[in-house]
């Protein structure tokens, strides 16, 4: 080999590490520490960054969190495990809140919707919903593809028979569902007693239209108002409940067993 040409890959080598070596230096010295309560918050947080605490990212909320810019409770992924952690680290007391849970209101599965036409379209709810309605006859019905479910980061929600179904044991109540329905059929609401019930019907067509479009929608007859000492109330054709004041109801399964349409759901 060259002497001139071993020489110049000799030089370069030691350039190279040489300059290596600065960098190196350089970095240590400029690099910005990071702030360690915000590591340990970010350990304890599920790391989903579902955005249901209004941050992009599990660590924006754990940053906010350690400035003091951000609620204790809201992580919804965590629930209370990771609150009463994060108290821990914070030195706050918290009480535990009630637990809270995605709500279908439709009870209507495919054999239950009536169909106006067939619906040959991407099989999404979106798309079929901007499709005058996809196929079934009913316009505040569940329309059964499933955005909800693949929207859901904690796989929540399984489509039975075209009709989700919530997991109580694994919906945080991120409210990812709510969002995505084309329908506005779900809500997120607190389970303020055991066996808690709430309405599975959206319609607000009058009883008669009901019944064409649907074997199991509200036909707003009254009888839960009745038998509830209007706990349950009905309007804009629809039967409603106030959720605060369902423990004061005794007789769950006589304004159950009386809806006609079977639409007044529980949850054990």
């Amino acid at each position: 080999m060259n002497s001139n040409v071993a020489i110049s890959i000799l030089t370069m080598a030691g350039l190279g590490f040489f300059f290596a070596l600065v960098l190196a230096f350089v970095s240590r010295k400029l690099k910005v520490k990071g702030n360690p309560l915000v590591e340990k918050i970010e350990e304890i947080l599920p790391g989903v960054n579902c955005g249901a605490c209004g941050f992009t990212s599990c660590r924006q909320y754990a940053e906010a969190l350690a400035k003091g810019q951000a609620p204790i409770d809201g992580c919804k992924a965590g629930g209370n495990a990771v609150l009463c952690a994060l108290a821990g680290i914070l030195g706050k007391e918290v009480k535990e809140g009630l637990k809270k849970l995605a709500i279908v209101h439709c009870g209507a599965d495919a054999s239950s919707r009536k169909k106006k036409a067939i619906y040959n379209g991407i099989k999404t709810c979106k798309a079929a919903g901007n499709m005058m309605g996809g196929e079934i006859v009913c316009r505040y019905g569940c329309l059964g593809y499933g955005d909800c479910r693949d929207a859901c980061p904690f796989d929540a929600i399984t489509i039975i028979n075209g009709l989700p179904k919530i997991d109580k044991n694994k919906c945080t109540a991120c409210e990812k569902c709510v969002i995505v329905c084309p329908r506005n059929i779900i809500s997120v609401e607190e389970i303020t007693t055991k066996n808690f019930m709430y309405v599975s019907c959206s319609s607000l067509e009058k009883g008669a239209q009901t019944r064409k479009a649907c074997s199991v929608g509200c036909i707003a007859c009254g009888l839960c108002q009745k038998f509830s000492g209007s706990i349950f109330f009905v309007k804009d054709n629809l039967a409603h409940v106030q959720y605060n004041k369902l423990a004061d109801i005794k007789n769950k399964d006589e304004v159950i067993t009386k809806c006609p349409t079977k639409c007044i759901t529980l949850v054990n």
